[in-house]
């Protein structure tokens, strides 16, 4: 629904309380075990659940803003990453954790290696450590940082700030950043360029480019 209205510009993912999300459930996941495969048919269908929502995330033609308050880890670090911007707390923290119970966290790190060098991925994966959102945001992964009370204001700054753009250039600059990504450099440029005509033949553009001419 949000991708077909045409009114929506840019879409806030938040959540209510002290953290963003800590990822999946737990004793949810255990539960599955008592299942006679062992839960392995009821496992996979919960992490192909979860990465339908997380590419559906990815692929909403609207910019998403993660507005991360507190802990975002594993599957919840999977969730902001998949946003295409993130505001943090200045007192959020970013973790894939699931390797101090045992469990590497290789679904979340297909988001988290999207927006961070793989080196430093790859760390915060087989160390469990938290990454603070200062040095997230030192490293890219985080876009803007807010002092806690200032959060909710700095992500509506930022949402703003897109939404006073032209809305249809939005979208497909948002498909043609998102096609481009991982592309060998000429199929990349190949992308960029059909979107970037079909962007430039818009009336709306066309009016902009007279105007500042």
């Amino acid at each position: 629904r949000i991708a077909a209205d045409e009114t929506i510009r840019v879409v806030i993912l938040k959540a209510e309380g002290k953290v963003f999300s800590a990822g999946h459930d737990l004793k949810e996941m255990q539960a599955l075990r008592s299942a006679p495969d062992q839960g392995r048919a009821g496992l996979q269908a919960l992490f192909d659940l979860c990465a339908r929502v997380m590419q559906q995330v990815h692929a909403l033609p609207q910019p998403i803003i993660a507005q991360v308050q507190g802990v975002a880890t594993a599957a919840g670090c999977q969730l902001a990453c998949s946003a295409d911007l993130i505001v943090a707390s200045e007192a959020a923290r970013f973790g894939v954790n699931g390797i101090n119970l045992g469990l590497f966290c290789s679904t979340p790190a297909v988001a988290l290696s999207r927006r961070l060098a793989p080196g430093m991925a790859f760390e915060l994966l087989t160390t469990g450590d938290f990454l603070s959102a200062p040095r997230a945001h030192a490293l890219g992964l985080v876009n803007r940082l807010a002092p806690p009370d200032q959060l909710a204001e700095e992500t509506r700054k930022l949402a703003e700030a897109i939404a006073a753009k032209d809305p249809a250039a939005i979208r497909l600059g948002k498909r043609a950043f998102r096609a481009q990504l991982g592309e060998p450099l000429g199929q990349a440029y190949a992308t960029a360029g059909a979107i970037m005509v079909e962007n430039a033949l818009l009336p709306a553009t066309a009016e902009g480019i007279q105007r500042f001419l």
